[in-house]
């Protein structure tokens, strides 16, 4: 007994076997958790350290490179990338996908402490690191101000009473806070004033530290009770550390606030952030990657009264960049799409069965097979995001198709007089290898899909593995609880009851569209050799569309956030790239299109680089986002001095941690810098000047302005000094020296020692730096004078030991696999894709003659793109490789499958011509869309192919086998046509957030099936004409080669 007569026979088994897919499948619904995109894990570490006062060199020679030199002994890292600034370096190591991330982290904390004895002395804390998922964004901002408080204490607020709770939020993965302003004490010392005492800042910065003691002290043990012993030591506050003595000269005290202004200030005075054009201090909440986006903000503002409740009425706390909200409303636009692609999936299946029973039964396997595979989706791991709902809203207009072929077989034996119980055993009989092929070939398309490398691989699966369960489990429907209900819901056709008018509308119209049909089918199998050249013709101009197509990579989607980066002179200081960063941020929240505005600057101590985050308004009220783009690039560019791009936020973001001011990155690399750097500018010169190109920056900073202390050494040894004492010296001056820590319950703070501002505003004032040589006899007797009071050497200027001069240098060294390298970043100009600028970029790379030398290489998500193109052609062949091998084991034949898969490139056609002429690129998001073609075009041959086998058995010759085939299964073909066609019809129209992303899918899917149904109604009877012929051919062959050979059963015995 085959499974569609078990089912037909038990409908009490069948209808509890549907339930229980119901049921699990709610279950897993709720279950799943909610995400803009599926989770693509990349194993990123992220290694910072901090040394203030080192200059780029320093911190490129010392720190990167004996990190990066023992980070390569790592295995799986696909990338290391490192940036070095002043006083901070960060690498970025990113590894192979398969890479276990916890064990990459062991590996990179054993490497740090292996690297630490070649790191400097002076290091404040060893180097730190993190996990980080670039390819994730912040789910929301937090921005913190005040009017009345100074912002060291809103820091405090943000810091203690904000960052470490949110971060216990179960699905937090950490918070970072931008514009960070933590106190600090600054005892910024007047160098001369200090000197006319006799005193050096190195001696300064000693008593000050001695000053701020957190030592124990001890417990006092009695005999009958033990007392803790605590002294003062702490000296937490700018005004108790005015007072202190730090030395006594001609019998009277020498007190710090006559030698330093001493004040409450923050550790890093070289960051700031805005929210709106206030100071702010703003906190960055990112998710774990399996968490749910939407649950975690609705947790975090759950939270927030509590955690503003402790604040002082003078904070104020806002809300920003809420990125669950584009999430809400891009999943709500999905599931109404989702219920219009079933109304329309609906409809024209009543058009076609006429009867409110009929319609009712594959509309029943609609929700069964949609609910059910939510069950799988939460077995396997899924959440509900764009790309499984995008599967889901497809899969509607193809699991009813199994459903349609099944109710519509059984319907044409009800209307030939059978009962609809015998039509349906019978129908299930016949149709049910048919479903098989149909089901099984269509998720064979999705084969090469799971084997996919790379992060699209990882992105798409989930949307294969989807469909590809939804398809099955439709399948599985329409055997087992589709000819169940036809048993016993469909009646008898009454042949002498007059049809109603809506009937007798439907009957015509599609009569009328039958004639037609069948008048062009007999003139195009007269004329065979001419349907034959179509054929071929088809196959030439989809080859040729495909080379010359525009290729993208992902579509840009307008989520509601652009961010700009800003750009100033490399010698700019924090308070003027503050004032022009404040005058672009007026001019942004200007614009109407804006809703509101934060801002940073000073990200990894570069002061003249800053970003701007931008929430738009409503797409109703604002229009376009590249338009205001434009707008906004074109207003920042009337600001001297200061370059400004912009980038919407995506929701896949690819650049591997890396800061970038443009979508798109182009590296060069060279150990010769002269060359490196020279053809590095030559590129920019000649990017700058494509059409196709915006926004083209470079990271390369090298004209920096450096003061040069050229120590002569045989002077300095003459006083006794060593080199070492002068380095130590300006280091102290101008390295913001961290001389004491103030430890708190809650935290600890630094005490500053530094050169006084007034000091280190003039770089001639060097020369008035002051050092005292170690042997104090050495440095008076080389000073021709006598030793200072105390026996203390006297102070030598250090223009007596060193000549100061004024040269540039870089501000940022980058490096990227050890070696040097320049990242040249660009956006695109309108209508220009990805695929040609990197044609136009390689074309001008062979123009200027790149020297052999200097490699280069795209990186981020050009890099990405470039991966994906290299694959799509040899995606598209194995998917077309794995159906045909499915097909031939199901057909037990070479030639037939030839056949199914004849209309293919007529659905490549329909879906290349579409994606032009709605001015969109061949992108892997348009890939996916004709690789869903492929198994839908050749649904239709199978219908046909089935029933011209059967009736070739029968005794019929070809032409008048495929005729009829043709003609009987025209109604199901048209059906199953319609129903995907206006399943993916609300995706190609594009409507509601997020659209972007889904639109081109559709309309590839949409134009393919428009195309391809017309053509492959003539070419699939004309194909198999032909073919019949070669496999008569090859069947004689055998048969002459083999003497007894044993008759091939049918598909449809096989089925039973």
């Amino acid at each position: 007994m085959s499974l569609p007569e078990l089912c037909i026979r038990r409908p009490v088994m069948t209808t509890l076997l549907m339930m229980s897919f119901v049921i699990f499948g709610l279950f897993g619904y709720r279950q799943l958790p909610v995400a803009a995109l599926p989770r693509v894990d990349f194993p990123t570490i992220a290694v910072t350290v901090g040394l203030p006062g080192a200059s780029p060199d320093t911190m490129a020679a010392s720190v990167a490179a004996p990190l990066e030199r023992q980070f390569a002994t790592i295995p799986a890292i696909t990338t290391m990338t490192s940036q070095s600034g002043r006083g901070s370096t960060s690498i970025v190591l990113q590894f192979d996908l398969d890479r276990n991330i916890d064990g990459a982290a062991l590996d990179v904390q054993s490497a740090i402490s292996a690297a630490m004895r070649k790191l400097p002395q002076n290091l404040p804390a060893p180097p730190t690191f993190r996990k980080v998922n670039p390819a994730d964004i912040a789910v929301m901002f937090i921005a913190l101000k005040s009017s009345e408080l100074p912002l060291y204490v809103t820091n405090d607020y943000a810091e203690q009473n904000f960052a470490q709770q949110i971060s216990q939020i179960p699905g937090v993965a950490q918070v970072q806070i931008f514009g960070q302003q933590k106190f600090a004490v600054r005892v910024q010392v007047d160098p001369e004033k200090a000197a006319a005492r006799n005193l050096t800042l190195d001696e300064v910065a000693k008593q000050v530290a001695a000053a701020n003691s957190n030592a124990p002290v001890g417990v006092q043990l009695g005999r009958r009770q033990n007392v803790t012993i605590e002294a003062s030591g702490q000296l937490e506050k700018a005004e108790y550390y005015k007072p202190l003595v730090v030395a006594w000269r001609n019998g009277a005290p020498v007190r710090l606030d006559e030698i330093a202004t001493v004040k409450n200030s923050v550790d890093n005075d070289q960051v700031a952030a805005w929210f709106g054009d206030e100071r702010a201090v703003i906190l960055a909440i990112y998710r774990q990657s399996d968490a749910n986006t939407v649950d975690v903000v609705d947790q975090v503002k759950e939270r927030l009264p509590t955690y503003q409740s402790q604040l002082p009425a003078s904070v104020s706390v806002s809300v920003i960049n809420d990125r669950s909200k584009s999430i809400r409303e891009s999943i709500h636009d999905v599931q109404e799409t989702l219920m219009i692609a079933i109304a329309l999936v609906v409809m024209v299946i009543f058009l076609f069965l006429k009867t409110l029973s009929a319609t009712i039964i594959p509309t029943l396997a609609l929700p069964v097979s949609i609910i059910g595979t939510f069950a799988f989706m939460y077995m396997f791991g899924y959440s509900i995001d764009n790309i499984s709902l995008l599967a889901i809203t497809l899969a509607v207009g193809f699991v009813v198709d199994d459903a349609i072929v099944m109710l519509e077989n059984i319907v044409r034996h009800i209307e030939e007089g059978m009962k609809p119980f015998d039509a349906a055993l019978r129908g299930a009989r016949e149709i049910g290898f048919t479903i098989l092929s149909i089901t099984f070939s269509l998720v064979a398309v999705f084969i090469p899909v799971l084997f996919m490398g790379g992060v699209v691989g990882r992105v798409f699966r989930e949307f294969a593995v989807t469909i590809s369960v939804a398809i099955l489990v439709s399948g599985f429907v329409s055997l087992t609880l589709t000819p169940m209900l036809c048993a016993r819901l469909l009646k008898p056709i009454d042949h002498h009851a007059k049809p109603g008018a809506f009937s007798r509308a439907v009957d015509y119209v599609l009569d009328g569209i039958l004639g037609f049909y069948r008048v062009t089918l007999d003139w195009v199998l007269k004329a065979k050799a001419l349907m034959l050249l179509v054929t071929f013709a088809t196959f030439a101009i989809s080859g040729w569309m495909y080379v010359n197509i525009p290729k993208g990579f992902f579509p840009i989607e307008d989520t509601g956030f652009i961010i700009g980066s800003t750009e100033a002179a490399p010698d700019i200081s924090i308070e003027a790239m503050a004032e022009l960063q404040l005058k672009m941020i007026n001019i942004v929240r200007a614009d109407p299109a804006v809703d509101y505005v934060s801002s940073a600057i000073g990200f990894g101590n570069i002061v003249n680089q800053g970003r701007i985050f931008v929430a738009l308004k409503s797409k109703k009220e604002r229009g376009d986002q590249m338009t205001i783009i434009g707008r906004l690039r074109r207003a920042g560019g009337g600001i001297p001095g200061f370059t400004v791009s912009f980038v919407p936020v995506q929701n896949f973001n690819l650049n591997a941690g890396r800061i970038t001011r443009s979508n798109y990155q182009y590296t060069l690399q060279s150990p010769d810098l002269d060359a490196l750097y020279a053809n590095a500018d030559r590129m920019m010169t000649r990017m700058a000047d494509l059409p196709g190109l915006r926004d083209v920056t470079t990271d390369l900073q090298i004209r920096n302005p450096q003061s040069f202390v050229d120590i002569d050494r045989e002077k300095a040894a003459a006083y006794g000094i060593t080199a070492d004492q002068i380095r130590l010296a300006l280091y102290n001056a101008f390295g913001t020296y961290q001389a004491s820590t103030i430890y708190t319950q809650a935290t600890d703070y630094q005490v500053i020692v530094e050169a006084g501002r007034e000091f280190q505003g003039d770089p001639n004032q060097l020369a008035r730096l002051y050092i005292r040589p170690a042997n104090p006899s050495a440095g008076a007797l080389a000073a021709g004078g006598a030793a200072a009071p105390g026996g203390q050497a006297a102070l030598i200027p250090l223009d007596q030991v060193a000549t100061i001069r004024r040269s540039v240098g870089p501000l940022t060294i980058n490096r990227q696999a050890q070696m040097p390298a320049v990242t040249l970043s660009f956006n695109l100009a309108p209508d220009v894709s990805i695929g040609q600028a990197v044609e136009a970029i390689q074309k001008l790379e062979r123009e200027i003659g790149m020297p052999a030398h200097v490699s280069t290489s795209f990186s981020g998500t050009a890099q990405m793109f470039q991966q994906s193109l290299k694959g799509q052609g040899a995606l598209l062949l194995a998917a077309v490789l794995t159906i045909y091998i499915l097909l031939g084991v199901l057909y037990e034949s070479y030639i037939h499958p030839i056949t199914i898969l004849s209309g293919l490139p007529s659905a490549g056609l329909g879906a290349l011509i579409f994606l032009r002429w709605f001015g969109m690129d061949l992108s892997v998001v348009a890939i996916i869309g004709i690789l869903l073609l492929i198994g839908i075009v050749k649904k239709n041959a199978i219908m046909m192919i089935d029933f011209a086998l059967v009736r070739r058995r029968e005794g019929a010759d070809a032409e008048t086998a495929i005729r009829e085939a043709a003609l009987i299964r025209f109604r199901p073909i048209i059906m199953t046509t319609l129903a995907a066609a206006l399943g993916a019809v609300p995706i190609a129209i594009g409507a509601g957030a997020g659209a972007e992303l889904r639109q081109p899918l559709g309309i590839s899917i949409v134009g393919g099936l428009a195309v391809s149904q017309v053509l492959t109604l003539y070419i699939t009877p004309v194909v198999y004409y032909y073919m019949d012929f070669i496999d008569q051919w090859l069947m004689r062959g055998r048969k002459a080669a083999i003497p007894v050979e044993a008759p091939a059963s049918a598909p449809a015995e096989a089925a039973e």
